[in-house]
């Protein structure tokens, strides 16, 4: 009796099917990717002679690898920090030159002149968790967009928007070139009446 052959699978089209798959895989998948913090850096160039900050005028954040928070050397939540920052830039405590018009805060000697010369200084560990580092990022950086929507709109009131509704719009790739030279001024001014002083020292290794 003759043998029977073994009949043969056709794995001919088996490659066809795996780099279709491959292709799905790569067009479907999400990759998630960190976003970084929008910093403008300052120039490389040395300074001769740098300015004298007034300790009044720096409200200083430090964040230790407990992820514990002590603001102006005084033990916070991180609830507390947006309002304490506003507090602080919005103090308008100098007088003469100094003085602030449009700040609306307590005029406490003892706190920033202006918001021209107020500086944060954010200080953290190298332990701290990444997600408590962006947090008090985020808190600060919110602190600003308060006071900026406040005079924005106190400015601009017919306009119907926050600074910050308004800077997404000129950001806008769909705004017409009409409306951002429209808002460009309007936004360039409140950004120098609360310009973003956002200063960060070097992570310690200890606390």
């Amino acid at each position: 009796m003759a043998k029977r052959a073994a009949p043969e699978v056709n794995a001919g089209s088996m490659a066809d099917i795996a780099f279709l798959l491959l292709i799905f895989f790569l067009v479907t998948t999400t990759i998630e990717t960190d976003s970084g913090i929008n910093r403008k850096l300052p120039p490389t160039d040395e300074i001769v002679d740098p300015p004298i900050i007034k300790e009044r005028n720096i409200f200083t954040v430090v964040v230790n690898k407990n992820n514990q928070f002590l603001v102006e050397e005084k033990p916070l939540e991180i609830s507390e920090i947006r309002e304490q920052a506003i507090a602080f830039l919005d103090n308008g405590g100098g007088v003469g030159d100094e003085a602030c018009d449009y700040c609306q805060g307590a005029k406490d000697p003892s706190s920033s002149d202006n918001p021209e010369k107020a500086i944060i200084s954010l200080k953290n560990n190298r332990e701290t968790s990444y997600k408590v580092y962006i947090a008090v990022q985020n808190e600060l950086v919110a602190a600003y967009n308060d006071l900026r929507d406040r005079e924005f709109v106190r400015l601009n009131p017919l306009l119907g928007l926050t600074f910050v509704e308004a800077n997404k719009r000129y950001a806008d790739p769909r705004t017409t070139p009409e409306e951002k030279e429209r808002l460009k001024p309007k936004l360039a001014e409140v950004k120098l009446m609360f310009p973003q002083k956002l200063s960060e020292a070097e992570p310690s290794k200890n606390n």
